[in-house]
């Protein structure tokens, strides 16, 4: 697949398959933009500068890692709306996280924080054994929660 990209690139590509990825991937499109711009905007301070843009980042980061049930709810139904949207509705979100990019950056950056703290939350969360997930976070019923009893080491020597 690397190779088909070069070669690609090498060829060049026409405004038709620019146009068709555009259209195909509108939301990430816009992102990508939005989060290019918030970065430009925010380095060189047009309006805030990058403390704001990093401490909302971070804040809401350590939110999304804190609290995952709620933003986790919260960002499926923002997303599924998105998903679900028709073409002109996410054209116009895209270009509000534009035009936040430019004058308000830090709330791209809160937003990208978010997600990468209940990103981060949930991909952990994969590799921890369910025993020790809190209670809170590991919603079975009660009768999961007991913990099994061990075969005696006697009937394992049997055995």
């Amino acid at each position: 697949m690397a190779k088909k990209v070069t070669e690609k690139i090498k060829e060049g590509v026409s405004v038709e398959e620019i146009e068709k990825f555009a259209r195909k991937y509108t939301n990430e499109v816009f992102l990508i933009l939005a989060l290019i711009i918030a970065t430009i905007s925010s380095i060189f301070g047009f309006f805030t500068g990058p403390i704001w843009s990093l401490f909302f980042a971070g804040l809401l980061a350590i939110i999304g890692i804190a609290i995952p049930g709620p933003v986790g709810k919260i960002l499926k139904k923002l997303l599924k709306w998105q998903a679900k949207s028709e073409k002109t509705t996410i054209i116009i979100v895209g270009i509000v996280r534009i035009v936040f990019g430019i004058f308000v950056p830090f709330i791209i950056f809160a937003e990208l924080g978010l997600l990468a703290g209940y990103s981060f939350h949930s991909t952990t969360k994969e590799f921890i054994p369910p025993e020790q997930h809190s209670s809170e976070e590991h919603h079975s019923s009660p009768e999961e929660e007991k913990p099994k009893e061990e075969p005696k080491e006697e009937e394992e020597e049997h055995h």
